[in-house]
């Protein structure tokens, strides 16, 4: 598919992934209340100003950093079975959010958000955020997103975490990193994401020089 750039040229659209938690929806509000609430329930003190700065990896895993192994699974569905009403009300989405998704369909192009979250709570948040989006796909984090972003023909994913950069080269893609989540634009770019944004209200401008094909817009 092709569409006219300003000088009339034809450029290819393009697909591009985005990560949701930190990227395009700021679910901190939302998962420390959660976190709250299983403390609350169960007595264990649970430190959510931590919690939130390791949003990202899978649930079980913060998870195990407060509940003994043959809890994890249990509180990890009291966990699923809470949030839709408590975390996605208190979330909202992060600067440029809607901005950096119409600037891809402005191209011609096509989004897929893939997130670590469940499915059902990937959805949901989409949903209630009112983002424009071709595809939601939850429940994968790292390289494992991969699957999705090959199916998808992404040829840039986007995210806050170093995880996500993995996530890119399994899909042989672009590594876009956006210094909004626990890791800063020095982290990011040691790890080796292809080009760091300090926000999504930059993502424009950078898509603007980018070719799924000759990559540019400073990536490499």
């Amino acid at each position: 598919m092709l569409e006219l750039d300003s000088r009339g040229a034809d450029v290819p659209a393009v697909a591009v992934g985005f990560d949701l938690d930190l990227t395009l929806a700021d679910t901190r509000a939302g998962i420390s209340a959660v976190y709250d609430a299983l403390a609350a329930e169960t007595g264990v003190p649970i430190d959510t100003r931590l919690v939130v700065t390791r949003i990202g990896p899978p649930l079980e895993a913060e998870l195990g950093y407060w509940f003994p192994p043959h809890e994890v699974a249990a509180m990890a569905a009291r966990y699923r079975e809470i949030y839709p009403d408590i975390a996605i009300p208190a979330t909202v989405v992060m600067p440029g959010a809607a901005a950096a998704i119409e600037a891809v369909r402005a191209r011609g192009g096509r989004t897929i958000v893939v997130s670590g979250k469940n499915q059902r709570d990937t959805e949901r948040t989409v949903r209630f955020l009112g983002l424009e989006v071709d595809e939601v796909v939850g429940g994968v984090f790292g390289a494992d997103k991969g699957v999705a972003l090959r199916r998808f023909g992404a040829g840039a994913y986007v995210g806050d975490h170093t995880g996500d950069v993995d996530a890119a080269r399994a899909a042989a893609a672009v590594a876009v990193g956006v210094a909004t989540g626990p890791f800063d634009s020095a982290a990011l770019t040691a790890y080796g994401a292809d080009i760091v944004l300090p926000d999504l209200l930059a993502f424009p401008g950078w898509l603007g020089g980018f070719s799924a094909t000759g990559r540019g817009g400073d990536g490499r």
